[in-house]
């Protein structure tokens, strides 16, 4: 439904040192019409030029702190409203690629009146560096 919205491309950028960048971070929006508490986002899959990002090096904060994806799963007091941006933090040496490239995020979400978990997409083709 929102899928179009969840990655914002304008916010990509590199973390750490100019000189040896050891991740990047964009702001996502959550693709759900409704807010959920963090605890009820499942996944949050990353991914570059159709190369997946592992879990482990994936975090997410919506501005109290960041959280591992481990962490979200216990994380019963926060709340992502609908339309508010949050970051997503990927640890990768060297950052975000220069040049021509595919970002993709999934959102897996666990909806409490659906029986199955709700999957959003999107997928951006960033110009980097």
């Amino acid at each position: 439904m929102f899928d179009k919205y969840i990655i914002d491309p304008a916010t990509l950028r590199n973390t750490g040192p100019d000189e040896a960048p050891d991740g990047f971070a964009f702001e996502t929006r959550l693709g759900y019409y409704r807010g959920l508490t963090l605890s009820m986002v499942e996944e949050l899959n990353v991914g570059i030029d159709g190369e997946p990002v592992a879990r482990a090096d994936v975090s997410f904060d919506d501005g109290a702190g960041a959280l591992t994806l481990d962490q979200m799963e216990t994380a019963y007091d926060r709340r992502w409203a609908f339309g508010a941006p949050a970051t997503i933090l990927v640890r990768r040496a060297g950052g975000f690629p220069k040049g021509d490239h595919t970002l993709t995020l999934q959102q897996k979400l666990r909806i409490s009146y659906m029986p199955f978990p709700s999957f959003n997409n999107d997928e951006k083709r960033i110009s980097f560096g």
